[in-house]
């Protein structure tokens, strides 16, 4: 066997519809459009969602409340889970990534002051708690805003 001899498995491919090329081909005359209408015709059908003049199904739902466009969305970690890492160690993006504590950053990463902090840590966020700064900061830690 060799290249020469390759050709893809039965029934995996099909020759695409010729159509408008006379009687024979099946899809002569109106081209597999049918008579008149609006589908037959140039530039013709219905944009996504038209349910022929009945009110579309976006229209008939209830809509509720208001959904900023701006909000930020921040990871967010807790102090027990920075309780992890070796005292001194200076906790970075990196960090929480290579620990599993982020699952690709959002908007960006908050520490929230849930748990205890028992080492002196050099945490780096985007946001912070004013609890969890008072809680690493007294643990002997320092906190660096990004």
């Amino acid at each position: 066997m060799d290249l020469s001899n390759l050709k893809p498995a039965a029934g995996s491919t099909k020759n695409r519809k010729r159509i408008g090329r006379g009687q024979g081909s099946g899809t002569g005359k109106t081209s597999g459009k049918g008579h008149k209408g609006q589908n037959a015709r140039s530039g013709g059908g219905v944009k996504p969602g038209f349910e022929g003049g009945q009110m579309p199904l976006q229209r008939r739902i209830p809509k509720r409340g208001f959904v900023s466009r701006n909000k930020k969305v921040y990871n967010l970690i807790n102090l027990r889970d920075l309780d992890a890492f070796e005292t001194g160690t200076v906790v970075d993006l990196a960090q929480y990534g290579s620990a599993g504590l982020v699952n690709g950053i959002k908007d960006g990463v908050k520490i929230l002051a849930d748990g205890e902090l028992t080492k002196a840590l050099t945490v780096y966020a985007h946001k912070f708690s004013k609890t969890a700064v008072a809680k690493i900061e007294a643990a002997g830690g320092k906190v660096e805003v990004i």
